[in-house]
């Protein structure tokens, strides 16, 4: 029972953390250890500072800072809130079937997403983290 009091609480505490405290201002959140080792950007370079601007409505910040991110949200939220369900009522939200193909293409997505964001040429410098 406890648990399934963890699965809403941490996640609500988490987004009220977020939405008092900027990650791009404080020391409060440590940086990305990919970025500071090497200078580069990881697919989730941005992610925080992109979930800060939307607990504050701010969805084209959000797109400038991690647009993967913020397009891939809607289906983790998703998968979330049917575990939730699932744990607490005992309800399932319908769960599409996804094939391995789909699985593998978003994982060659995300690397593509990985190096582009890297390169120092427009457009692909727009994928870079960078406010607006």
């Amino acid at each position: 029972m406890v648990f399934r009091g963890l699965c809403l609480i941490t996640p609500a505490a988490a987004a009220g953390v977020l939405f008092f405290c900027d990650p791009a201002s404080g020391s409060l959140f440590p940086p990305c250890p990919f970025h500071w080792l090497t200078g580069l950007y990881c697919p989730g370079c941005g992610s925080l500072r992109a979930l800060h601007a939307l607990l504050h409505g701010r969805l084209f910040a959000a797109l400038a800072l991690n647009p993967l991110m913020v397009l891939c949200l809607p289906f983790v939220i998703y998968g979330l809130t049917a575990q939730a369900l699932l744990d607490w009522f005992g309800k399932r939200l319908p769960v599409p079937r996804i094939a391995a193909g789909w699985i593998w293409a978003l994982l060659i997505l995300i690397i593509a997403y990985w190096i582009a964001r890297n390169i120092p040429l427009f457009p692909f410098t727009l994928l870079a983290p960078h406010t607006i």
